[in-house]
Parts: structure tokens; sequence; C-alpha cells
């Protein structure tokens, strides 16, 4: 099969999407099918070997800027912009991708959404005009619903079917201001229509989705994400000191703060006053004063040297971290579409604890790798991590349950092969 995928980058940041995308390519590829990674915006910032690194970026981020905010920089010829979109230049301002905050791009959102009638519609034809000289795919594949305003066009013009993941476009389109949000969602629901099926991680997200978006039940099918396995090296599950980790962005959203508070709580019960926390995870510039606060706020509570500190790990040094943990939570505060950080822990038999809501029970329901918790408090966590460490037989149960279902059913391969399945219906209608 002939497969484009389109993903945009987020420069200096570390994206699950991306890993996501990047991972399915690579097992797409190793089945034997031609697929072609088409990087928008920034360069991809990857653990493993970058499947989009032999692709011309599109869309990139200068231009789609300049584009917005200057009429004039619309009407040049695409030959004299194009050189902005060279990768040297574009990593060069990869750093500041990560202060980009949605409220200071309202107006651009709506403006991609729109397609072939917003500020961009040089950079579609620019990319739409490379694609006819490179391949005639089977299907497109966009990496997520912010993507959606070039899907008519890619239809049409490619004469193919086009497709899109779901992977966690509310939270930030929600905290778009207004009157942005709004009509980024009302231009999000009709340009719905143009796409012929709808892939989400999780049920859960998906019927968030399809109730938001208002497409038929019947163009949407759940792939649960995938990773590769290689490497991951199994956790003794060490009890002296137990190990708590945290693997995910160094911010409030994702409930680090919480998971200091419910460790500070656990360090006052006698049996866990040598516990450790092993925090590690993408930290970018606007996530150093959370972390500058939390390591303050451990150290009035007299255990900064318990805490170690892990950020913008490579993946030999990801896969040496999870093999050192005994539990492990990312207790997000928000409606997580799946979260990877789960199947990495799992890979290397740790258990996770995670709050009772958003894809999580999704998740450990059908893995068997974890518990969940009670509520979304420090108390609630720190009862729940409390209970499994003490349960020696449930916590050795539960470390054999994550292994074997990543394993069996959660390997990037798996994640590839749902994906054909869902590509072959799309083609069969």
């Amino acid at each position: 099969m002939k497969i484009v995928q389109i993903t945009p980058g987020a420069g200096g940041m570390y994206c699950g999407g991306c890993f996501r995308d990047n991972t399915l390519v690579k097992s797409l590829r190793d089945e034997g099918h031609e697929v072609l990674m088409v990087p928008l915006y920034l360069p991809l910032t990857l653990e493993d070997a970058d499947q989009s690194s032999e692709t011309p970026i599109f869309f990139g981020g200068i231009n789609v800027f300049l584009d917005q905010t200057l009429g004039f920089f619309r009407k040049l010829p695409a030959s004299w912009t194009a050189w902005l979109n060279r990768r040297s230049i574009l990593k060069r301002i990869s750093k500041h991708a990560a202060q980009t905050r949605p409220e200071d791009v309202g107006e651009l959102t709506v403006s991609m959404l729109m397609g072939e009638d917003g500020h961009q519609r040089k950079e579609l034809e620019q990319l739409i005009h490379w694609l006819k000289g490179q391949v005639q795919p089977d299907v497109v594949c966009l990496s997520n619903a912010l993507l959606i305003g070039m899907a008519a066009e890619l239809k049409s013009r490619l004469n193919c079917p086009v497709l899109c993941t779901l992977q966690g476009e509310d939270t930030f389109l929600d905290a778009l201001p207004e009157p942005n949000r709004q009509e980024a969602w009302g231009v999000l629901k009709k340009r719905a229509m143009d796409i012929d099926a709808f892939i989400a991680p999780s049920r859960y997200f998906g019927e968030l989705m399809q109730s938001r978006l208002g497409f038929r039940a019947d163009r949407l099918y759940v792939v649960p994400n995938g990773i590769p396995v290689d490497g991951y090296q199994r956790s003794k599950l060490p009890d002296d000191p137990p190990v708590l980790g945290y693997f995910a962005r160094m911010c409030e959203a994702k409930g680090l703060p919480l998971l200091v508070d419910a460790y500070i709580e656990l360090k006052k019960n006698p049996n866990y006053q040598a516990m450790r926390l092993m925090v590690g995870g993408g930290m970018g510039p606007s996530d150093e004063p959370v972390v500058e606060a939390l390591k303050t706020k451990l150290n009035q509570a007299g255990c900064p040297d318990d805490v170690t500190w892990h950020p913008n790990l490579n993946r030999q040094e990801k896969l040496e971290f999870f093999s050192k943990l005994t539990v492990f939570s990312v207790p997000a505060l928000y409606g997580e579409t799946y979260g990877l950080y789960l199947l990495e822990a799992m890979a290397a038999g740790v258990p996770v604890i995670q709050p009772p809501h958003a894809a999580f029970p999704e998740i450990i329901e059908a893995t068997g790798g974890g518990v969940m918790t009670a509520g979304l408090s420090k108390d609630d966590l720190a009862e729940s991590i409390d209970s499994l460490l003490k349960d020696k037989t449930r916590l050795k149960q539960t470390s054999e349950a994550a292994i074997q279902s990543v394993n069996q059913s959660h390997q990037s391969i798996h994640m590839a092969k749902r994906v054909l399945e869902v590509y072959q219906s799309v083609l069969d209608v």
C-alpha cells in the first residue's frame, strides 16, 4: 500500500504524537509498505531515527507566521519563500516552539483550519504540487485534527481517501481565546465532513471528539497505541527503598505537582522514609518555573536528596530510567487521550497507578498493568501507592500482566497492523 503520513513537528520539544507517528511509519515500512512521511512546521524531535529525514518540511513555521501577518507576503511567488523551509533555518528557531501558547495563535489556528480559504493557501499548494510529483497514494493520513483544513484539497487533487488521527486536540482548542475558540471549533466541525475516517487511540477520546464534531459513529475507529519494545530491561521492582517514577512533560497539567505532594505525604510514613522519587520527561523553558517551585517545596519538606531529575533523556537513558522503578504514576489533571508513558512503564514491568478518568480506566482494564486511585487528590494517590507497595503478591502479578499485555498486543507492529486494517476498510467502501 502507498501511504502518505503528514505530521507536524514540535521543534525542540518531545511530542507524543510525533513519537507515535514515527513509530507507526517505521513499522509500516518494515511490513513492506511504501510510506512517505511529510513533516510540517518544524523538524521532528525524536528518540529513534527520524522517518521523515529525507522529506522536505512544508508549511515551515516562518512562512506560516509571515503568511498570517503580512498580506504582501502571501502574494510572493513560492520560489521566493521556499528557502525559509530549510531544515537548517527551522532548526535554529525550534527552541522557541516550547514557548508558543494557545492564546497567542488563535487567529493562526483558525486560518490553518480553513485550508484553501485561509492565509496559508500558498503553503498548501506547494505541498500538493510536491506530492503529485512523488507518489500516487492509496491513502493520506493527517496526524491530528488541527490539520483538517487541508483534507478537501488533498482528497480531490490526489484522488484518494484522507484519514485523520485524533490526538488530544481538544485541550489546545479549548485554550484558545474567544472568539477564536468558538470559531475554530465551528470550522473544525464543518471540515470534519471532508475526512473519510477518524482513528482514535482510545474509545474515550474517540467518542468525545465524535460528540464535539458531529461525525457519524461508523467513521470512527479505535486503534490503541503501540511502542517499540526493543531494549526495555525488566525492573527488579526495588523495595529497599522503593522507587516512585514519573515520566512525562514536567508541568502542572500532567499532574507532577500532585505526585510530588503525594510523595511528600508518603514520606511521613515510617515505612517510606527512604522512598525515592525519579522524575523524567520533557522540560522546556516554560516548564522550568514549575520544576524550580517543586524543588523548593521538596527542600522545605526535608527530602531533596531522595528526588532525582532527568529531563529530556535520549532513548537509551529512558530505558535505563524505567528499569530502576518500583511503581509509576502520571496523574494528569486533564482528559488525557492515551498516555504512551503508561506503555513505556509497563514494558519494563513497572505497575502504573492512575486517576479514574479520561483514557486511564480503559488502558488499565485492557492491560491489567496497573491500578486506579479512588479520586484525584494527593491522599487518593498516596493511599493507592501505599496499598500496592504493601501487597507484594499483587505488585508482582500486576508487573507480570503489564509486560505480557505490552508484548502481546501493544507493540508498534500491533498498532501498524490495526491501522492497515482501517486503511483497507476505507478503501473497500
